[in-house]
């Protein structure tokens, strides 16, 4: 059974090999030090993090993510070591919060290999500080024990590192940092050269890191904590607690269904001159089942082949384009990270020989000097074009497979202005798969990969309606942003219930305050709610408490071993309730119960989508923070919170919009209550 430790609280350790997982609401840096018995850290060497990231018996993460896994095994951890202190940090280079107070608390947690539990800890409290020693495991009589400790410092890790004594605590701080804002983690190695070719039949031009064909060393580290690519266990981008191969997207940043796993950290780059270098995923399969994807039409000579819809692997038509939609994101990724490495290392150079020129005092006056700074620059622009000519030819190419993908897609994986839903019928069966938005890339703006989730849902939606800057780039006030979330939520359970087969889906609003009634409009004339929306506490209190018996009547019939044996009138269809204007009408009570809808319900078919703003719901305090980590977070409008776990880009997300004027929406919500009736739902 898992310990669920609070500040200053211990638990023993069985076993000496364990991981420690981080799961925190941005990215952030992982660390490690060595301490003494007093948990005095007496040099820099006894310090782990991602430019040095391995001590014995210890391995941190090689980059800043949302998610890590640090790797200990206590046996050979030296015998003066008594304290292995866990540190988690904020970038200083990143465009992310500058202080914890502005995320969803840390979760730490000590596991076995396997992925047991052995004891977790919410980091809650924290305000303005950007650093935090989070655990701290300690030798006692022999054996090791793990204390929650939750100790932050505003001051960063340069505060962290004095307070434990070391006397280069600033330095060794700016060294962490500039390993991290340097890019030593986004690194992109290329494959090894037994790797099949990327999709020949696309004919796409091999893709190089740099001008000469050599990338820097360097790789990223798996945050998610495979150190190899699996070709046999493909994986999305999406969820937290599982990899996704988008953000939260088809199964993806923040799932069951993530990006796939990166290449081995530390895998030595392609030598120059070797060739170019092909920045193909290892895992995306060229060999398709039967039957074989549509043939690509000829190209003109000397032209790549054009795009073909549904060229990808998979047994449907359906399968093949999702899996290519899939690797249509892995290729941006890739090649945005290879441009970004080529960049930083093309910096990184022209400082070198900047200051390799001026190191010597005779030409730091004078024309030498001048020269020597004009010919670094020219060489820094030069790479950066080139780099940035290979991602221009990219991301053509993948302009031209959206352009033929899009179209073909089905009403699951299609936006809402797509022709698909004109003539839509209500499905027989459940597509594998639910657009929930588009993703982007500041370097690719062109192209918009579809975020697509897996079905049925393994976790919740927040929609968070906090403050945010409006489409036109003005701070959008709380009642706009409040009936964007809830008119996004509408779009979202509408298209879940257009998905699903008649009477297979039901959906339940909760209203308290009775302010959504113009954004739930849609849903309640259309009459496909399972009620009208529960108003007041007493409302909400009773569609709660009817959800939770659900839930509780499937659990036990399924441990049971009988799951049809349910009482009479139990609805076994898939259940999303929408709560609206969180917090208000909402008791500790109320909140527990949906802390165990989001935590228990997805297993059994009940699903939660909150709409709330984070900032205003941040008064329940811990009591919140289990159901802020369990949700999926998108956002009305156009934000950049969403991060992969495979090369840690920070992707632009897009809510699936309804076109303004629009009747898509009233259209397919009738023929869904058509079907209902037709089938005495």
């Amino acid at each position: 059974m898992t310990a669920e430790l609070t500040r200053g609280q211990n638990h023993p350790l069985p076993g000496s090999r364990l991981e420690i997982r981080v799961s925190a609401g941005t990215q952030v840096v992982a660390g490690a030090t060595f301490g003494d018995e007093n948990g005095t850290l007496h040099g820099a060497d006894g310090v782990a993090h991602p430019g040095s990231p391995t001590l014995p018996g210890l391995e941190v993460s090689r980059q800043a993510a949302a998610d890590h896994r640090l790797a200990v095994d206590l046996d050979a951890v030296p015998d003066a070591v008594h304290r292995v202190s866990v540190l988690l940090a904020l970038p200083e280079a990143g465009r992310g919060p500058a202080r914890f107070g502005a995320v969803a608390a840390p979760f730490v947690a000590v596991t076995h290999l396997d992925g047991d539990e052995v004891a977790s800890y919410t980091i809650t409290g924290l305000e303005a500080e950007s650093a935090v020693v989070a655990l701290e495991l300690y030798r006692r009589q022999g054996a090791w024990k793990v204390r929650a400790v939750g100790q932050g410092y505003a001051g960063g890790l340069a505060e962290l590192f004095a307070d434990q004594k070391l006397p280069e605590a600033h330095r060794l701080a700016g060294t962490i940092h500039e390993a991290v804002a340097g890019g030593l983690a986004r690194s992109v190695p290329a494959p090894p050269a037994a790797a099949p070719a990327h999709r020949p039949d696309h004919g796409s031009a091999p893709r190089s890191g740099g001008p000469d064909g050599a990338v820097p060393p360097g790789s990223p580290y798996d945050p998610q904590g495979a150190h190899a690519p699996n070709p046999q266990t493909p994986e999305a981008p999406g969820q937290r607690g599982a990899p996704q191969p988008y953000p939260g997207g088809p199964g993806g940043p923040d799932g069951p269904d993530g990006p796939g796993e990166p290449v081995t950290a530390g895998q030595p780059s392609a030598p120059a001159g070797a060739g170019p270098i092909d920045y193909t995923h290892p895992r995306r399969q060229t060999a398709a089942p039967p039957p074989p994807p549509p043939a690509a039409p000829p190209a003109e000579p000397g032209q790549p082949a054009r795009p073909v819809a549904g060229d990808a692997t998979g047994w449907s038509m359906e399968e093949r384009l999702y899996n290519q939609v899939w690797g249509m994101f892995e290729d941006l990724a890739r090649t945005t990270a290879a441009y970004r490495s080529a960049v930083d290392f093309a910096d990184s150079r022209m400082e070198k020989e900047l200051d390799q020129a001026l190191s010597d005092p005779r030409n730091r006056i004078g024309g030498q000097g001048d020269a020597a700074r004009q010919a670094a620059r020219a060489r820094h622009g030069q790479l950066v074009a080139q780099a940035r000519e290979v991602l221009d030819r990219d991301v053509a190419q993948l302009v031209a497979e959206t352009e033929v993908v899009e179209p073909a897609l089905p009403a699951a994986f299609a936006r809402w202005d797509n022709p698909v839903w004109h003539a839509y019928r209500v499905p027989m069966e459940i597509p594998m798969a639910l657009r929930l938005g588009d993703l982007h890339l500041p370097e690719a703006d062109r192209v918009r990969i579809p975020m697509l989730v897996r079905l049925p849902l393994e976790r919740g939606l927040w929609i968070d309606c906090g403050r945010a800057a409006s489409l036109d780039g003005l701070p959008a006030d709380s009642h706009e942003m409040r009936r964007a979330g809830l008119e996004t939520a509408v779009a979202h359970a509408a298209r879940l219930l257009a998905v699903y087969p008649a009477g297979e889906f039901t959906v339940h609003v909760i209203d308290p305050a009775g302010s959504g009634a113009q954004a739930l409009a849609p849903l309640v004339r259309g009459g496909v709610l399972a009620a009208p929306p529960a108003q007041g506490a007493a409302g909400a209190a009773e569609v709660l408490a009817r959800l939770t018996q659900r839930v509780d009547l499937v659990q036990m019939a399924l441990r049971g071993g009988a799951p049809d044996a349910l009482p009479p009138g139990v609805d076994t269809s898939q259940h999303l309730l929408i709560v609206n204007d969180f917090p208000h009408g909402f008791d500790d009570r109320a909140v527990n119960q949906l802390r165990y809808l989001a935590d228990e319900g997805p297993a059994v078919g009940v699903h939660l989508m909150m709409v709330a703003d984070r900032e205003e719901s941040a008064g329940f305090g811990p009591l919140l923070d289990p159901l802020w980590r369990s949700l999926l977070r998108l956002t009305p409008v156009a934000d950049d919170h969403l991060a992969d776990p495979w090369v840690g880009h920070a992707w632009t997300y897009e809510p699936p919009l309804v076109p303004p004027g629009s009747q898509v929406l009233e259209q397919v919500l009738a023929q869904v209550a058509a079907a209902r009736r037709s089938w005495g739902r």
